[in-house]
């Protein structure tokens, strides 16, 4: 990146990805083809995708990612966008921690926090998920939590990564 492009896309962020309805790894697929396209947004990595067991009500496995992204939105308007494509991927709100064809979660955003009434950052839940902490730690090991302050892989040092298996690795749009 240089250096006119750093200061187009000044924050980092990292999103959540995550499928357990259709043929979920060609919805990440397409999901993280589709924010990588979207304006004020620039992928930076993704993590592999894993498989993963489901929480909540019974229902099929997930499989999941995590990705980071330099971007020019703020919080808001980026968690607005992140809406808006699991929207046009089909994603309709029945049941909390119920199946979903796309479930995309702004995990974090610089170092900051936020706790409005639609959007905590950090992930309120982040740091005791597996499925969350294992992508993650792919790929910003060293990202700092700013409200434990322990980096993303020692967080994940810390908790039970049982059912969090590796599926592939995705496939990395160009940019």
């Amino acid at each position: 990146m240089n250096f006119s492009e750093q200061a187009a896309y000044p924050h980092r962020t990292a999103i959540g990805f995550g499928s357990n309805l259709g043929d979920s790894q060609a919805i990440l697929e397409a999901a993280l083809k589709t924010l990588a396209s979207s304006p004020g947004l620039q992928l930076q990595v993704a993590s592999p995708c894993y498989r993963t067991l489901a929480v909540g009500p019974p229902q099929p496995d997930y499989y999941n990612l995590c990705a980071q992204f330099a971007t020019d939105l703020t919080p808001q308007a980026l968690l607005n966008t992140l809406l808006a494509v699991e929207a046009q991927f089909g994603r309709i709100r029945r049941e909390r921690w119920g199946p979903r064809l796309l479930d995309l979660d702004l995990l974090l955003f610089e170092d900051w926090v936020v706790d409005q009434p639609n959007l905590q950052i950090p992930h309120p839940r982040m740091r005791e998920r597996a499925f969350v902490l294992v992508p993650l730690s792919d790929i910003a090991p060293d990202w700092l939590d700013p409200v434990s302050g322990q980096s993303i892989a020692q967080l994940r040092s810390q908790i039970d990564c049982f059912g969090v298996t590796l599926v592939h690795q995705p496939v990395q749009p160009p940019g």
